[in-house]
């Protein structure tokens, strides 16, 4: 049996026409979702719980400020979970995070889940939020502020090696590694430190609501298990994401069954596609911390100033 080029082609052009309507009609369902998205030309998101994660060194993060800007704004996100795992960073970079979660706050509740770590500037985070949960064995509170530099006068005295200098005043650039600081150089960077100790302060006995004796009591630098911090007053309970979300529902009228949908900061180098890159070199810069003991020197780069960071001794 054969078939004659007329038929052929009939049924070319008909399997063309079909193709044509089939790729026709799914546009215009995807044209039909869209515009049912739409409320006067702004895409509208459904109702969700926002979790934005802080993780890792903190720094200040004009994405990650950005970020909240756009969620206090954002009509669908009803409330916000901050999912904290942090041993701290720069105390600038956790004030700057602590203003932008208050700024959110003032128009949505917002609370915080503690991962393992939660310490000194990872717990400056926590404090911003209204609600605070850990897991009964995070590690939080290492309430405390630190700088540190490297002493390197004994050496160069033994290879035979002097640095020179002249400036303006005799407090220029102190403390020095390159010679032992003079007690003037330590009282002056003593008090830096107590007056960014004193804002720490302020915000434990604000945030959390005890006096500062007492505050200053917990502050003595010491991490504390999720168990201790509840009982000390540090956290509000041990759970996780359940009691975050039974939180929010229970005090501002969310519903819990609604979806929580992670949102992350936009990234000029996830445009770019400079992820694996810089994956590449935190854990090249990782490794280089654990070889030199996990001492903050290694980190110069993104913790150059005062630090609230917790490390746990190597030894």
């Amino acid at each position: 049996m054969t078939i004659d080029a007329d038929a052929l082609a009939d049924r070319r052009q008909l399997k063309r026409n079909l193709t044509l309507w089939r790729f026709a009609a799914v546009a215009a369902l995807g044209l039909a979702l869209l515009v049912a998205t739409l409320d006067n030309g702004k895409l509208v998101h459904r109702s969700q719980i926002a979790r934005v994660e802080i993780n890792g060194i903190i720094t200040d993060d004009r994405d990650m400020q950005n970020l909240l800007a756009d969620l206090r704004e954002d009509s669908a996100v009803k409330g916000v979970i901050l999912a904290i795992n942090s041993p701290g960073g720069t105390t600038t970079g956790a004030e700057a995070l602590y203003e932008s979660v208050r700024h959110l706050a003032e128009k949505k509740p917002v609370v915080a889940v503690l991962g393992t770590v939660a310490a000194s500037g990872g717990y400056i985070a926590a404090l911003s939020a209204d609600h605070v949960v850990a897991r009964g064995n995070t590690l939080t509170g290492s309430i405390g502020v630190l700088f540190q530099w490297t002493q390197l006068s004994g050496l160069m005295d033994k290879v035979g090696i002097e640095m020179q200098e002249v400036k303006s005043a005799p407090l220029k650039a102190e403390p020095n590694p390159f010679h032992k600081p003079s007690p003037a150089a330590l009282a002056v960077t003593r008090d830096l430190i107590t007056s960014s100790y004193d804002w720490f302060l302020g915000l434990v006995v604000e945030r959390r609501h005890m006096d500062l004796a007492q505050a200053r009591k917990l502050g003595d630098g010491r991490v504390y298990t999720g168990f201790q911090a509840a009982q000390n007053g540090l956290v509000d309970e041990i759970g996780g994401e359940a009691q975050a979300i039974a939180w929010l529902a229970k005090t501002s009228s969310i519903s819990p069954d609604l979806p929580v949908e992670t949102r992350a900061p936009d990234r000029l180098d996830d445009q770019f596609g400079l992820l694996g890159a810089r994956a590449l070199g935190e854990g090249f810069a990782t490794g280089l911390a654990s070889l030199a003991g996990k001492t903050l020197q290694t980190k110069t780069l993104t913790l150059d100033g005062l630090t609230s960071v917790w490390q746990a001794d190597p030894q």
